[in-house]
C-alpha cells in the first residue's frame, strides 16, 4: 500500500525558509512514470499546484512560485523535499505531497496523496 506522510514545522517567521519533506512508503520515487508533487491549499481557498520532481530528478514548479520554491529529493530514503523562501502569512496553508501517474494512453491522476500538514506563517 502506497503511503505519504508530510513532516515540517508547523509555524515558520515571515522572510524565513519554510521546508517540509514528504516520506514514500510502497513506491520508489525513482520508478516511472510517476511524478511527486507538492500542493497546497490556503484557508477558504483553492488547491494550489507548487510543482513536481519527476521520477527522473528533473523539476518543473507553478509559475507564481517558481522564484521561491525548490524542490530535492534523497533517493535512498524514498523522500522528496519542498523549500519555500522568504514566506509571508499569504503562504500559510494545508500543505500536501502527492504521487501523480502517467498511464500509457497519457491521461494521468493524482492517486495518492499525504494526510497534510498545515503551516502557519506568523511571527
Amino acid at each position: 500500500q502506497v503511503q505519504l506522510q508530510e513532516s515540517g514545522p508547523g509555524l515558520v517567521k515571515p522572510s524565513q525558509t519554510l521546508s517540509l519533506t514528504c516520506t514514500v512508503s510502497g513506491s520508489n520515487i525513482t520508478t516511472g512514470y510517476y511524478y511527486w508533487s507538492w500542493i497546497r491549499q490556503p484557508p477558504g481557498k483553492r488547491l494550489e499546484w507548487i510543482g513536481y520532481i519527476a521520477f527522473s530528478g528533473g523539476t518543473y514548479y507553478s509559475p507564481a512560485l517558481r522564484s521561491r520554491a525548490s524542490l530535492s529529493r534523497d533517493t535512498s530514503k524514498d523522500q522528496f523535499s519542498l523549500t519555500l523562501s522568504s514566506v509571508t502569512p499569504a503562504d500559510t496553508a494545508v500543505y500536501y505531497c502527492v504521487r501523480e501517474r502517467y498511464y500509457a494512453n497519457s491521461s494521468r491522476a493524482y492517486d495518492y496523496w499525504g494526510q497534510g500538514t498545515q503551516v502557519t506563517v506568523s511571527s
